[in-house]
């Protein structure tokens, strides 16, 4: 059995359809859902994986291109995500899956799936290859396409007190002036993070700026109001 029939199957033998209505409707996704919350799938997923090692790199990316391209229901596209991340596969998070990567950013168009690649495989690659990444975050921050957009503001989210601040506030300028919800959230949702880290330093820039809105309540909503003087 192929690892996207055997995905097929373990993800359908958890699944309750009761449930995928309502998680389409909550996702306002085109493709269905099986119904499959969290914690079964990833359970079901640990397990197929297992079951169906990937003998190099290649194989490893064309099977989860064939996980997503070929998917019928949105949590197999999931499952994708799950395997571009899984620990056996690490060292395998090089350059030449940035095509991937970017496929499945463009065509994935929606926050639950891209977000998860754009910190935590987008940020990889960031960490691993600075200077080419660097370069490339520049290009996507300025790309017509949202999501691309969106990866680049979001790529440093878990970078903490390693993020590269210019980096990260020259990938939120070309959005500044986007009035579509998921770039003004994005560029909120980043500085929060930042502010985890340096508070003081985000207040200044969101000032600075003059950042209003969704982004700012965002950018804002963990940094203490100070005392009245």
């Amino acid at each position: 059995m192929t690892l996207v029939k055997a995905v097929r199957l373990a993800l359908t033998e958890v699944a309750d359809p009761s449930r995928a209505p309502a998680m389409r409707a909550y996702m306002k996704s085109e493709m269905p859902f099986l119904g499959v919350t969290a914690v079964p799938r990833r359970a079901a997923l640990r397990q197929v994986f297992a079951e169906h090692p990937m003998e190099s790199a290649p194989e490893w990316r064309e099977a989860v291109l064939d996980l997503w391209r070929e998917a019928e229901f949105r949590e197999e596209r999931y499952a994708a995500i799950e395997l571009s991340g899984h620990r056996h596969y690490r060292s395998w998070q090089t350059l030449d899956t940035l095509p991937m990567y970017e496929e499945m950013v463009v065509t994935g168009a929606w926050w639950d799936l891209v977000d998860e690649i754009a910190v935590h495989r987008v940020g990889t690659l960031l960490r691993l290859y600075p200077d080419t990444m660097r370069s490339l975050m520049l290009k996507w921050a300025r790309d017509p396409d949202l999501w691309k957009r969106r990866t680049a503001i979001l790529c440093q989210n878990a970078f903490k007190e390693r993020t590269d601040v210019r980096l990260l506030y020259a990938c939120i300028e070309p959005s500044l002036s986007d009035i579509d919800f998921f770039a003004r959230k994005a560029i909120g949702w980043a500085l929060r993070e930042y502010a985890k880290t340096d508070p003081a330093e985000v207040v200044r820039y969101v000032n600075h700026q003059g950042i209003t809105g969704l982004s700012r309540r965002e950018a804002l909503r963990n940094v203490p109001t100070p005392p009245p003087a």
